[in-house]
This record gives C-alpha cells, sequence and structure tokens, in this order.
C-alpha cells in the first residue's frame, strides 16, 4: 500500500472522537482527513475528502451510522467503512454489515487491533471482532442444523496450513491470535489468510468463517 490511510472519525461523543483523532494522528501510516459528528455530516465529509476508510459509530444523531454505511457504499464505494461502536446485539450486527460495513469493532479494541483492522480496510480486507465474528457464525448457521456433511470439494484446495487457519477463522480468531497458536510470525499468518480467501473465492474472514462452520472446520 503507497501513502497514507485517509480516515474520517465519526462520533457524536466529542471527548471520545477528540481522543481517538489523536491516538490516529500518532499513527505514521494513517492520515485523519476529518471528523463528523452525525451520520450526515459522515457521509459529506468522507466524500468531499475522498476518505478510504471512516471508522463509524451506530448511535448518531440525524442520520444513524447504518444508514450513513449505506449512503457511503453509493456516493462514495472508494471508501470502506469499519464500525467502531459499544452495541454487540445481533441487530445492530446485521445491519452494518448488510448496510456494507467492511469491518466491525467495539470500542474496547486495542490500539494495535484498531491500527490493523484500518489498514486492512483501506485494502478492501475485512476485521472483525472475534467475539462479533463467533456470534455471526452461531446466527447463521443455528436456523438450520443438519447432518455433518463431506468437506466440500472447494476446501481441498488448501494445504494442510490453510485447513488450520481456516479453522481458526471459524472460531472468530484475528491474525495476532492465529499466529500465537500455531506458532507462526503474523506476516505469515496474513499471507494465509489471502491464500485462503482467494482459493476459496470469499472476499472477507466471515465468508470464510461461514464456510468453516458449515464444513466442520471450526470444531
Amino acid at each position: 500500500m503507497k501513502g497514507s490511510v485517509r480516515v474520517v472519525v465519526a462520533d457524536d461523543h466529542a471527548h471520545f472522537r477528540e481522543g481517538l483523532v489523536a491516538l490516529l494522528n500518532a499513527i505514521a501510516r494513517v492520515e485523519v482527513v476529518g471528523e463528523a459528528e452525525d451520520g450526515r455530516e459522515a457521509v459529506r465529509v468522507a466524500t468531499s475528502t475522498q476518505a478510504d476508510v471512516v471508522l463509524m459509530d451506530l448511535r448518531m444523531p440525524r442520520l444513524d451510522g447504518v444508514e450513513a454505511t449505506r449512503q457511503l457504499r453509493v456516493e462514495s464505494p472508494h471508501t470502506q467503512v469499519v464500525v467502531l461502536t459499544t452495541f454487540d446485539d445481533d441487530a445492530s450486527i446485521f445491519d452494518a454489515l448488510r448496510a456494507g460495513a467492511l469491518g466491525y469493532l467495539l470500542k474496547d479494541a486495542s490500539h494495535q487491533t484498531l491500527t490493523e483492522a484500518i489498514i486492512e480496510a483501506a485494502q478492501g480486507r475485512s476485521i472483525i471482532n472475534p467475539k462479533v465474528a463467533a456470534k455471526l457464525v452461531r446466527r447463521v448457521a443455528s436456523p438450520q442444523k443438519e447432518v455433518c456433511r463431506e468437506p466440500s470439494p472447494r476446501l481441498d484446495v488448501l494445504t494442510p496450513r490453510e485447513r488450520q487457519v481456516l479453522r481458526l477463522i471459524g472460531r472468530g480468531a484475528a491474525n495476532k491470535d492465529i499466529a500465537r497458536h500455531l506458532d507462526l510470525a503474523e506476516g505469515t499468518v496474513k499471507n494465509h489468510v489471502t491464500a485462503v480467501l482467494a482459493k476459496l473465492k470469499v472476499t472477507d474472514r466471515l465468508q470464510a468463517a461461514l464456510l468453516a462452520r458449515d464444513y466442520g472446520e471450526d470444531d
């Protein structure tokens, strides 16, 4: 990736927003190009600044984060949205992802996780809080309990190591957790994740996690 990632911070709580901006401004690869205190302003600022990523709160006045995300995907398709919220209920998660959010983090996310999410989102890759990812997998899988099927031929294209990585993705593990579990460098894990997504012909970790769940790779 060349240059800094251009970021807009959208949150109606001024103190949190200001603190987050100060934190992001200390990251060499990130440039904060705007702030917004509601969803309508987030769309306007992100579009006018040609932001790469918007860190989007969900509960905001005038226009909430879900609708702002939906509008941004139409008005500025280049701009990716990473939700940053305190809410991890099913409705909030599904509404945001259906609207087009690429990432979903809770406000207690570490500095490292937040940085990784911004960088990954700018490159079109998804990072979702592990607890949220696990909840998504359970929610999608729960309506139809099926007898375990044989592994899909699609999974046969994966190497044994890639199958291990997929299994951990299915459990909602982040790259750093996978690296620790498999005793690998985090950069190596990122390469494996990229290979898994490409071979399975899916666009993000959530879709890979659903495949893992579907075929028993998250056990």
